[in-house]
């Protein structure tokens, strides 16, 4: 039995990689997804996977970091039906060691990965007070979920990452606050912080470097092969993990036997 039917999720980076697979995934249990991507083309494709398989979906592109994106992209949740689960999860890595961060690296990131949340989930917070209102004087418990994305940086630091890991370590903070502040509107808010997952942001192609556009920038991503393979070597589990089991993570806190679980960091890590 699908466990999400009726629900209605928004998921930020939902164009590639892991929020891809999130947004697959919660449609694949029945809800329908407000999907969203920096660029256009990857937000579209997610949203036409979906309704191949039967699902329906919307997309909002652009930076989750501009202007009035916040108010747009959860007014297209109420408008495909409702705001049930809120996954805060897009990002990028920007790294440098403190002494060569500029202002602008250091802004960036927090911007994206803390200030971008917060900004969503205070617009949300309107909505979901009126709407647990609604539902208490009908006699309904209905909860909600909130899955911020944090990471394994946030959790323990990592060298070149202070910006980053300051970001995510925030992310867990505002979990936390928000999980005391929303349990009144029967609200579980949790995060969920990731260790090393093959996405476009770990993996170099063979013999060159690889860099993505960000708003114009350049930026270095993917994890040398060497580095990598000795990376693995030291997850118990053995290997990095999929994009599929990064969702599986967070779909387990958006599902009904986890209405009782607040307020937590779930490593997804491979027990590293």
């Amino acid at each position: 039995m699908s466990k999400l039917v009726g629900k209605v999720a928004l998921v930020t980076g939902s164009g590639r990689g892991i929020g891809r697979q999130i947004a697959l995934k919660f449609a694949s249990e029945g809800a329908n997804v407000v999907v969203n991507d920096l660029d256009r083309e990857p937000a579209a494709e997610t949203v036409a996977l979906i309704e191949k398989a039967g699902g329906k979906a919307t997309s909002v592109a652009g930076s989750v970091t501009e202007d009035g994106f916040a108010e747009r992209f959860v007014n297209a949740g109420l408008e495909l039906g409702g705001l049930d689960i809120i996954v805060n999860n897009a990002g990028y890595t920007w790294d440098n060691v403190i002494q060569k961060m500029s202002d602008e690296q250091w802004d960036a990131i927090l911007d994206v990965h803390l200030k971008a949340p917060f900004q969503i989930l205070r617009a949300a917070q309107p909505h979901i007070s009126r709407m647990e209102k609604e539902e208490t004087a009908r006699g309904e418990r209905v909860h909600r979920k909130v899955v911020n994305i944090s990471s394994g940086a946030g959790v323990n630091g990592n060298v070149g990452q202070s910006n980053y890991s300051s970001a995510k370590a925030g992310i867990i903070g505002l979990t936390k606050a928000l999980a005391k502040e929303w349990g009144r509107y029967n609200v579980n808010v949790n995060a969920v912080a990731y260790g090393l997952i093959r996405t476009r942001l770990t993996e170099a192609p063979a013999g060159g470097a690889a860099t993505i556009d960000i708003e114009g920038r350049e930026l270095p991503v993917g994890v040398n092969p060497d580095l990598l393979a000795r990376l693995e070597k030291g997850i118990p589990l053995g290997r990095a993990g999929t994009p599929e089991e990064a969702a599986g993570a967070v779909y387990a806190l958006c599902i009904p036997e986890t209405d009782y679980v607040s307020g937590q960091v779930i490593l997804c890590s491979g027990g590293f």
